[in-house]
């Protein structure tokens, strides 16, 4: 069926799983339109793969804690908190838009890494051609390669004060857990990159006396733009910050992959 018709009960469903005071979630018809390659539609409470697979959008639990969305999210889940894209940098956040993932999604989306279904899919990419020229590896799932090759052109045409932050860097594709969930990083679907960690911050690094996140932050604006311009989101956007990592969710943007094909 046609997204555009799903598009107010969408909007409704995810109203009634929570929404935040200001701002617009995303919605089915912005996941559809992410990913048009791997997606044909939504029925009203399941998401309709390509493959014909169909898959619950939600899990009937309505009241779950964040807690409880950042270990077992639904898709509706991912889509409720709203990611500020183009906001400048301060003041910091109190939400984690993004950092909620369904595993079911993303393995079927990308693969399994433990079960050797990401690696096939891997290509290199040349990180800053011009000034780093390394390689590094990256889902081609969702043409994410091609998207990552551009970011970097787009990088290395900065100074070199702001490339500083660019390289050498913290990884790319790692079959492995994020460290307080336990849930699967997106690096270990292979559609996510961090950059220098010399000039990074994370939040299990720099706490306050009470134990929790005491936000800080040293990327350039100018770097999170060119990211968020090609789909994807910056780990400094989170209240539980990582500010060396982004990662690819163009539904959080209202990004359209086919404006780059």
């Amino acid at each position: 069926m046609s997204s555009r018709r799903w598009r107010g009960r969408a909007a409704a469903i995810v109203l009634l799983f929570g929404s935040p005071a200001t701002g617009v979630t995303a919605s089915m018809d912005d996941l559809l339109r992410a990913y048009p390659d791997a997606l044909a539609g939504f029925d009203g409470s399941d998401l309709i793969w390509r493959d014909g697979t169909r898959m619950p959008v939600g899990d009937n639990r309505p009241d779950k804690s964040m807690e409880e969305q950042l270990r077992d999210g639904s898709i509706l889940d991912q889509l409720r908190l709203v990611y500020p894209a183009g906001a400048a940098l301060l003041p910091a956040p109190q939400e984690d838009p993004g950092r909620v993932r369904s595993r079911a999604f993303f393995d079927k989306m990308y693969g399994d890494c433990r079960a050797g279904e990401v690696a096939p899919k891997l290509v290199h990419v040349v990180w800053l051609p011009r000034t780093w020229a390394h390689t590094v590896s990256i889902t081609s799932v969702n043409g994410i390669d091609r998207r990552l090759a551009a970011i970097s052109r787009e990088l290395d045409a900065l100074p070199a004060e702001d490339k500083k932050y660019l390289y050498p860097l913290g990884g790319t594709y790692d079959c492995r857990s994020v460290t307080d969930t336990g849930q699967t990083s997106m690096h270990a679907w292979g559609a996510a990159i961090d950059i220098n960690p010399a000039y990074s911050n994370y939040w299990l690094w720099r706490r306050s006396a009470s134990g929790l996140p005491a936000y800080f932050n040293r990327i350039p604006r100018e770097i999170v733009a060119v990211f968020e311009r090609h789909g994807f989101i910056w780990g400094g956007r989170w209240a539980h910050f990582d500010t060396m990592h982004f990662e690819y969710r163009p539904e959080l943007l209202g990004y359209d992959p086919q404006t780059e094909k």
